[in-house]
């Protein structure tokens, strides 16, 4: 079984691959019952856990999702992590692998992704060059299935990761004030002249954070939002932007 998150489809599409080659179900954690994530696994099925990295950690939704998790036997499973994310990780592979301690977990091996950047929340982030972009999918293609061959063997003990120069800074200082200041939904605004209302805002995001209302994009404000920039990155008119931040940046999802 393979747990997954994604915004812009960079995690999907790698958790999607794992599955084509395992055989093992695909489970969206926004379509699962936040009251009710007990699973019991066949003989033999790995426990596998996909997301895109948020702040140097994983996403505060995939955090909250493995604090109720429940899974009969989970150390008689061979289970695995894979975070994608546009540049280093820092620490959060060592943040996941404590919460799912928590849970009675073993993780035996993790693997990180780098995929085009997704991130334009901030002044000096933008997506990357259609250059860029290219050279790293086709790495991230021959890097996955590496992984996914460690995967299917059941390899223990492999932690390829790209973990960057400052791991404790990132994921504990940076990654703080991320999770503290820039997960909200608080600055994203349309621009009606360029919205056509056509709802691919709305369809894209994957905690259902934003509603059609009188032909326009409108955002609930009420702590859904885990600032993956879908909404953003899908509008085919680019008329959603997040305050100042995204103004004249580029757009990207995983196609």
């Amino acid at each position: 079984m393979i747990f997954y998150l994604s915004g812009t489809g960079n995690t999907k599409w790698a958790a999607s691959e794992i599955a084509l080659h395992t055989g093992e179900k695909l489970v969206d954690i926004t379509k699962t019952n936040e009251h009710n994530a007990a699973y019991r696994l066949a003989d033999g099925e790995r426990i596998g856990f996909c997301f895109p990295v948020h702040g140097w950690r994983p996403p505060m939704i995939y955090r909250a999702f493995i604090c109720q998790l429940n899974i009969t036997d989970s150390r008689n499973h061979y289970c695995y992590a894979l975070c994608t994310a546009g540049d280093d990780i820092g620490e959060t592979v060592k943040i996941l692998r404590n919460d799912l301690a928590a849970r009675g977990i073993r993780l035996d091996s993790a693997f990180s992704l780098i995929m085009p950047e997704s991130y334009v929340g901030l002044p000096f982030m933008d997506v990357d060059t259609p250059e860029n972009e290219a050279k790293k999918k086709e790495k991230a293609a021959a890097d996955l299935s590496r992984f996914i061959k460690a995967i299917t063997e059941r390899k223990a003990g492999v932690e390829e990761l790209v973990t960057g120069k400052w791991p404790r800074i990132n994921s504990r200082l940076l990654g703080g004030f991320f999770t503290k200041h820039l997960v909200t939904d608080k600055p994203f605004r349309v621009t009606t002249d360029k919205c056509i209302g056509c709802g691919t805002c709305a369809g894209s995001c994957p905690t259902g954070n934003i509603i059609m209302e009188g032909n326009a994009p409108h955002w609930k404000r009420n702590g859904q939002c885990i600032a993956c920039f879908s909404c953003y990155h899908h509008c085919p008119t680019h008329a959603i932007e997040y305050g100042r931040m995204t103004k004249n940046k580029g757009q990207y999802y995983f196609k």
